[in-house]
């Protein structure tokens, strides 16, 4: 009888502290296929990033740019434009050389001139609120 007793309670307890976590998917895979079309007329389609920011502070990708090109970079967020998405361009020396949040407003995309051909790191963190989920397309022009 103790062992039924003692099931029914651990079935009972562990019933109350389930955790949902269906509500912590993050589809950036879509996310960031929707951000192609968002490209500015005249930029050519590159590269889409997937930002799932779930578990980590920050996500980061290297690219190289041409010298002579200028690239867009634009955030697509799961909620109201870009959900506290902040996108930032980093030389290869890290040097930051431009960010998608300017004195506190946040804008849906970057475009960057080119000066110097070389390894360039596009990095992705959170403000809140953020659900740390979203997409991003990587385009250019000469």
């Amino acid at each position: 009888m103790k062992k039924i007793l003692f099931s029914v309670f651990c079935l009972s307890l562990l019933a109350f502290t389930s955790i949902d976590y269906s509500d912590q998917t993050c589809d950036s895979e879509n996310l960031a296929n929707a951000c192609i079309p968002k490209l500015a007329s005249g930029f050519n389609f590159l590269k889409s990033y997937k930002v799932d920011g779930l578990a980590k502070e920050k996500v980061e990708y290297s690219y190289v740019f041409t010298k002579g090109t200028q690239y867009m970079i634009n955030v697509c967020g799961s909620g109201t434009n870009t959900d506290g998405i902040v996108v930032s361009i980093f030389d290869k020396e890290r040097n930051k050389v431009a960010t998608s949040k300017i004195n506190g407003q946040f804008i849906s995309a970057i475009s960057y001139p080119c000066n110097a051909t070389g390894i360039y790191y596009i990095q992705y963190t959170f403000d809140e609120p953020s659900t740390h989920c979203g997409g991003s397309a990587l385009g250019f022009k000469r």
